[in-house]
């Protein structure tokens, strides 16, 4: 379905992004944008009804009367849209996270069937609900307006990817937190973000981090005019309490929008609650369950998968044997002791990609380490052999770790498995990742890899280690293939 990024980016990027510096436009762009996604949403969802309504004779699932299945498609659609819209899908804020807007179209298809039979109940006491044909409908409305969707969130990354569609901000304090901010915008434009400036009563005029502090935490509303911003982002360390206050209150009323960060930069989202404490609003933070069921779960979602994997991969892990045998002398599989969980020894299984002797060559080559921290990174490591190349940028030589795997030494999704003496210089921070078995694949792998600093590696880890789900393993595993295609980070 064609949907210009332009029209739909507001949506995505957040309640009343502009295309433009005028804050005068971002009401009638908003509005408009969200037509345009109600539009989409109902096209999918016709879709998914004229296909049930095709296949209805050959599913037996058609009544005697033909004409009323047609009727109830098109009577379900404006209910459809109704019940997305009480779900919040037409609200940014809402549907940043493409799982979170994946459960709220789930939801809504769910409630949509109840609402439906509801009526029909209420209304026609005595008809004949086809309910094979509306779950079929329903089924076939989530498939199409996930896809619609993802095909509106595409379009409008890359749309942000190229500068366009950002929603302009200033950030309040140009503290430590106030930095991080506005670094994390620039480098993740995805997120859809324009800062135009800082304010902060301690650094007024000056440039930090390459943004101008346009004036003092008092004058962030005359900035917001001036740069031409549609909202403001407090970092709550950077102002006291009766400033925040005041300075809140006087953005909202002038219609500003106004983000408050809540100082836990490596919490998942989904573990805090806001709830009332007296006059004050709270956060509690849920904490990690890694007992009971889950990891139970865990464990045998990596044995029924990293089996069924080992079969799939079977004929491309013995033709790069081979291709390994012939073109190198040494064994075919690389073994080194890794540091799993708790801090446990055990050795890893990879094919061989460099020379046999590359552990005795690696002293030679220290000081051309292109890494920070402990780890070891050389983009034309000499010792790679000529089919260890693709074999490592694929990620094809880490196969055998599934192995690993079904042994219980690793787990498909978790920290890098680290070696001995890269955990010597960890920090006692650091150390928390061996609270977790090691994996195949994880967050570090599927966001940058080798690309990423050393800091980015454990930040990564750590927030793995603290938001465990089994949801975020599935998301982290949805994520590797198109990681590896892409030849992210991999050296």
């Amino acid at each position: 379905m064609a949907i210009r990024a332009e029209a739909i980016g507001d949506i995505f990027a957040g309640d009343g992004a502009v295309t433009s510096t005028s804050r005068s436009t971002a009401r009638p762009s908003l509005l408009g944008s969200k037509v345009v996604l109600v539009v989409a949403d109902a096209m999918a969802i016709v879709l998914a009804g004229l296909f049930v309504v095709a296949v209805r004779d050959q599913l037996d699932l058609a009544s005697a009367d033909a004409s009323s299945e047609v009727w109830t498609v098109l009577a379900i659609t404006p209910l459809w849209l109704v019940t997305l819209a009480q779900h919040r899908l037409y609200v940014a804020r809402y549907v940043t996270r493409p799982l979170e807007e994946v459960r709220r179209v789930v939801s809504a298809a769910l409630w949509t069937v109840v609402g439906a039979s509801a009526a029909v109940f209420f209304a026609f006491p005595g008809a004949d609900v086809p309910r094979g044909l509306l779950g079929l409908f329903v089924v076939a409305g989530i498939g199409t307006l996930l896809a619609e969707r993802f095909a509106v969130r595409t379009a409008y990354d890359r749309a942000r990817a190229e500068g366009r569609m950002l929603r302009p901000v200033v950030i309040v304090g140009a503290n430590d937190e106030g930095r991080a901010l506005a670094n994390m915008l620039s480098h993740q434009p995805r997120l859809g973000y324009d800062v135009r400036g800082f304010v902060d009563d301690d650094a007024d005029g000056t440039m930090v981090d390459g943004i101008k502090v346009c004036g003092s935490i008092d004058k962030t509303a005359e900035v917001v005019e001036q740069t031409g911003s549609i909202g403001v982002i407090v970092a709550a360390t950077a102002i006291d309490l009766g400033s925040s206050n005041r300075l809140i209150r006087e953005l909202t009323d002038q219609g500003t929008h106004v983000e408050l960060s809540s100082t836990l930069r490596d919490i998942a989202s989904h573990r805090l609650t806001v709830r009332p404490l007296g006059r004050f609003p709270v956060v509690y933070v849920e904490p990690v369950q890694r007992q009971g069921w889950r990891p139970v779960a865990k464990r045998a979602f990596d044995i029924v998968f990293a089996g069924l994997l080992m079969l799939l991969t079977a004929p491309v892990v013995a033709v790069s044997a081979v291709l390994i045998k012939i073109t190198s002398p040494g064994p075919v599989l690389f073994r080194q002791e890794r540091i799993g969980r708790n801090g446990e020894p055990f050795t890893v299984l990879k094919l061989r990609t460099m020379v046999s002797d590359a552990e005795q060559r690696l002293a030679d080559l220290l000081d051309q380490n292109e890494a920070d921290g402990p780890l070891f990174k050389m983009r034309a490591d000499p010792r790679i052999t000529g089919v260890g190349a693709p074999l490592r940028r694929t990620s094809i030589d880490e196969l055998p770790q599934l192995w690993n795997v079904l042994k219980g030494e690793m787990s498909l999704v978790g920290p890098r498995p680290a070696l001995a003496r890269e955990v010597d210089d960890w920090s006692e921070e650091l150390h928390g990742r061996l609270r977790v078995q090691p994996g195949v694949t994880g967050m570090w792998q599927v966001s940058g890899r080798s690309d990423s600093s050393f800091e980015d590696y454990a930040r990564l880890d750590l927030y793995y280690v603290d938001n465990w789900s089994l949801v975020s393993d599935l998301a982290i595993l949805a994520r590797t293939l198109p990681a590896v295609l892409k030849r992210r980070g991999a050296a």
